[in-house]
């Protein structure tokens, strides 16, 4: 299947933006042959700055293969904003639906007609404290194993010097370096024909994740955690914290009352 022509709208954008993200960071991109010349696929990228989308977007737009990025479908309703949006094939993601695939049936629809989807598997900037990447969320694996398209691993690391997540002051000097390595396609064979079940979905995501996290490994020249970091577990870590805190203070007050 032929690739989409770029656009009018993307190519505004990339007339926007990519001054700007020229200036402020250099670049060292490989893996670029990686990303499919024909047909729809997903890339599944590492998110760790607020930055980033902008500099991966650069990234992709020179292999001419244009990436359709997951948003929330409120920004398709505001003014320019929204008109962006739709106009450079951005994907809205409806997070009132009560049917967890049906919410992505625009991004398989977009993978079946040949586009690019970039999913962001974590869901949000990663809370590890060493900037590695989270546990996935499912959504990049139910839409692999619905339309059984490629799924690229990419690694990225930069952006995140030049603004670090959950903070809003950039460290523009020196120059950051924006590094992007793009990996072959996970191999998700073993996984096709089986039911789509919440555990097969885990292990789908978990495989997805584990070739970015060693495409940052290659990056960063070291070695990731063993376990990675899970926020839900870290929420009832300190859920836990709080509650034995708490029941430690009671036992003082008590002790001292009597």
């Amino acid at each position: 299947m032929p690739r989409r022509r770029i656009g009018f709208w993307y190519r505004f954008a990339a007339v926007i933006c990519k001054p700007p993200l020229v200036v402020l960071l250099k670049r060292d991109w490989r893996g670029m042959e990686n990303i499919p010349a024909d047909g729809g696929f997903i890339t599944a990228v590492n998110h760790n700055s607020h930055v980033d989308p902008f500099a991966y977007a650069h990234y992709q737009y020179n292999t001419g293969r244009v990436p359709r990025f997951l948003a929330k479908s409120g920004l398709f309703r505001k003014g320019l904003v929204g008109a962006a949006m739709r106009g450079t094939g951005q994907i809205p993601v409806y997070r009132e639906s009560t049917d967890a695939l049906s919410a992505f049936r625009a991004a398989i629809d977009a993978v079946e007609r040949g586009e690019c989807v970039a999913f962001y598997p974590e869901g949000t900037l990663t809370r590890d404290p060493d900037g590695w990447p989270m546990t996935g969320k499912t959504g990049a694996a139910r839409v692999a194993l619905q339309t059984r398209c490629p799924v690229i691993p990419v690694a990225q690391w930069g952006c995140n010097e030049l603004l670090p997540p959950y903070t809003k002051k950039p460290h523009l000097l020196p120059r950051k370096t924006h590094r992007v390595l793009a990996g072959p396609p996970v191999d998700l064979s073993r996984f096709y024909g089986q039911e789509m079940t919440a555990e097969l979905l885990k292990e789908v995501t978990e495989a997805i994740m584990a070739d970015v996290t060693r495409l940052l490994e290659e990056i960063r020249g070291e070695k990731a955690p063993e376990t990675p970091y899970d926020p839900r577990r870290e929420r009832i870590e300190q859920r836990r914290r709080t509650e034995a805190q708490t029941q430690t203070q009671e036992q003082h007050a008590e002790g001292q009352s009597t």
